[in-house]
C-alpha cells in the first residue's frame, strides 16, 4: 500500500471527524499496488448513519485530505445505508483495503 503512516492516520482521523468512529473508509484502486508510486488516492467512507447532503459533504472532505496529503488527488465515494450500491461501490467493498 503507497501510504505513509501518517497519511493513514490523516485520512482515518478526518473520516472520524467527517462521520463518527463508527465509520469506516477503504482504500482502493492503484494505491494498494506497493508497485505503483503515483496516481489518485481513492477512499471509499462507509457510514452506518444517514449522512445529509452526501455529495456536498464528500466534495468538501475530498478537498481537506487533498491539502492534508500534501495536494495530492483524492477521490472520496461516501456511502451509508440509503445508498444505491453501484459497481464502483462494490468493487471498493471488496477488494478495498480497510484503513481502520
Amino acid at each position: 500500500m503507497c501510504l505513509t503512516p501518517e497519511q493513514v492516520h490523516a485520512i482515518t482521523q478526518a473520516t472520524h471527524d467527517l462521520l463518527r468512529p463508527k465509520a469506516r473508509v477503504r482504500l482502493f484502486g492503484p494505491r494498494l499496488d506497493d508497485s505503483v508510486k503515483r496516481g489518485d488516492i481513492d477512499l471509499l467512507r462507509q457510514s452506518p448513519e444517514p449522512v445529509d447532503k452526501r455529495l456536498r459533504l464528500a466534495a468538501q472532505r475530498s478537498a481537506r485530505m487533498k491539502r492534508r496529503l500534501g495536494q495530492r488527488r483524492v477521490s472520496v465515494l461516501l456511502v451509508n445505508p440509503s445508498t444505491t450500491l453501484q459497481p464502483v461501490h462494490l468493487d471498493a467493498l471488496r477488494s478495498g483495503r480497510l484503513l481502520n
